[in-house]
């Protein structure tokens, strides 16, 4: 497990960029969350830097599932929140995410489509920032984070 404290909008998107350099495919990133607390926010840095240029990241919120063709792989982002039965993921392309990443807000509603082996992302508000703590489900993810700086 690793804790971060990100006082500002910028540090949440540096968290997503260094996150960026450690996807590879077949990777499952589970982002939990109250509303506001900055999953899409830390979702915008990763994609940016794993695209290498400006691009923009808005919350699929109503189309649910937004992909990015990255360099390597497809980026897929879900934001499951108004999704109102597990089996729907089907539908939005949930098995298609094998050969790239997934990046899910509101992972719970997945059920049990939701991976096992998998990062779990929790981001909750702190004071004017945010803090966020990672924690590894399944091989490899911890060798992984002990990559990342403080």
């Amino acid at each position: 497990m690793r804790q971060f404290n990100l006082p500002s909008e910028q540090e949440t998107q540096a968290l997503g960029a260094a996150l960026a350099a450690l996807l590879r495919p077949g990777d499952v990133v589970a982002l939990h969350g109250d509303l506001g607390a900055g999953k899409t926010t830390l979702v915008r840095g990763l994609v940016q830097a794993l695209l290498a240029r400006p691009e923009e990241v808005p919350s699929p919120t109503y189309t649910l599932v937004q992909v990015y063709d990255g360099p390597d792989f497809p980026l897929w982002h879900f934001d499951l929140y108004r999704l109102d039965n597990p089996e729907d993921v089907e539908e939005l392309g949930w098995y298609e995410t094998v050969d790239g990443a997934a990046l899910i807000e509101w992972p719970e509603r997945a059920g049990r489509h939701l991976p096992t082996n998998r990062l779990d992302l929790y981001l909750e508000i702190s004071g004017e920032g945010r803090r966020a703590r990672l924690e590894p489900r399944g091989e490899g993810w911890q060798e992984r984070l002990d990559e990342l700086r403080d």
